[in-house]
């Protein structure tokens, strides 16, 4: 049953991601876009908070593993935050871009992506063994298998709504 519970609240926060991502990734009018900027702080801040919820249901920390790792969570959740948010700009510029694309184009956002890629590699490398430190090694290692998975529905779900360089 707590198993269950674990695979439905996983799902329910995946499931929000990609709609904040979906949202996020299809291109709108400018004054859409101003509407749902609230709209999307609003959904940003709920889904972090349930993500919040799923890590907790998921971890079984004691309550002095729980002091120590959630500090390093908020700092950890803050800069991956901008880093998402930097992703997104460039799915943005794609999106604006997509009908004029030009090599100069795709070359600039291919290199963009991997940058940010390597950013966020270089924060997980960075963080391991603060979260490491707080926690077991197999705490750590969950911590970051529930971190992946959800970035792997997300990364699934934009390959699925955008449309391939033509």
């Amino acid at each position: 049953m707590k198993e269950m519970k674990r695979h439905l609240g996983f799902t329910a926060i995946m499931a929000a991601w990609i709609l904040a991502f979906a949202l996020v990734a299809s291109p709108v009018c400018a004054e859409e876009q101003k509407a749902d900027t609230t709209n999307m702080e609003i959904l940003r801040e709920k889904i972090q908070a349930d993500k919040k919820l799923v890590v907790a249901a998921n971890m079984d920390l004691a309550e002095a593993e729980a002091k120590a790792f959630w500090p390093i969570y908020q700092e950890y959740q803050a800069k991956l935050t901008k880093i998402n948010e930097r992703m997104l700009k460039i799915i943005m510029n794609y999106a604006e871009n997509y009908k004029s694309m030009t090599n100069d184009i795709a070359q600039k956002l291919m290199k963009e992506s991997m940058a940010v890629e390597k950013e966020r590699v270089a924060l997980k490398e960075l963080y391991l063994p603060k979260f490491q430190k707080a926690v077991s090694a197999m705490k750590a290692a969950r911590y970051f298998q529930i971190e992946n998975k959800i970035q792997a529905a997300v990364q699934y779900e934009l390959a699925g709504s955008i449309p391939l360089v033509q």
